[in-house]
């Protein structure tokens, strides 16, 4: 059975992102996986990396559980809006304290590229924009998705990195926040 993390990032409760994390889990909870669903704001913790990596942060135990989720599951499902082309602080501040040297990643004395310790996960990135997506390809150069996709997830050794963007959510009506979540529900389905 596929274990799925679906992992919210966005800070309001009443945001359409959380609609889009329920449609995914109703989603793939209907194909058979078991999904669990972890709303940052929900967690306890200092989202700063107060020392970087010269000094070892204490883990919050609302960290150390995110750890352990993410170990567990087989695909990392982050629904979050696209803000100042990339991601909410939180979801940055959440990733900072989480993603460290010894749990997605450490570097290894014999070479320069670090060796990737999530190796055996998949992802996708479920954005929602208010930027036309055109618009963030071609102009911005999509700096959110390669931040993700390639920065972190693939850096860490997860593979592949699928990206679902959906825009312009500003000026959508409700019958397309429908369909957005439909599809989503699908995707879901095919745990992926």
């Amino acid at each position: 059975m596929k274990k799925i993390l679906i992992i919210n990032g966005y800070p309001d409760k009443e945001s359409f992102c959380f609609a889009l994390a329920e449609s995914y889990k109703k989603g793939a909870e209907k194909s058979g996986a078991s999904c669990k669903v972890i709303s940052l704001i929900d967690l306890k913790f200092n989202p700063i990396l107060t020392y970087g990596y010269r000094k070892v942060s204490e883990l919050e135990s609302d960290l150390i559980q995110a750890q352990k989720d993410i170990e567990d599951a087989n695909h990392l499902v982050f629904v979050y809006p696209n803000w100042w082309g990339t991601y909410p602080a939180l979801l940055k501040g959440f990733i900072d304290r989480v993603f460290l040297p010894h749990f997605a990643f450490k570097y290894d004395k014999e070479s320069p590229l670090p060796v990737k310790l999530l190796k055996g996960k998949s992802a996708r990135l479920i954005v929602t924009m208010d930027t036309p997506k055109w618009y963030y390809w071609l102009v911005n150069r999509r700096p959110g998705h390669n931040s993700m996709r390639i920065a972190i997830l693939e850096f860490c050794g997860v593979s592949p990195v699928v990206i679902s963007a959906f825009a312009v959510i500003k000026s959508s009506n409700e019958m397309k926040r429908k369909k957005w979540l439909d599809e989503v529900e699908e995707l879901g389905k095919q745990q992926g």
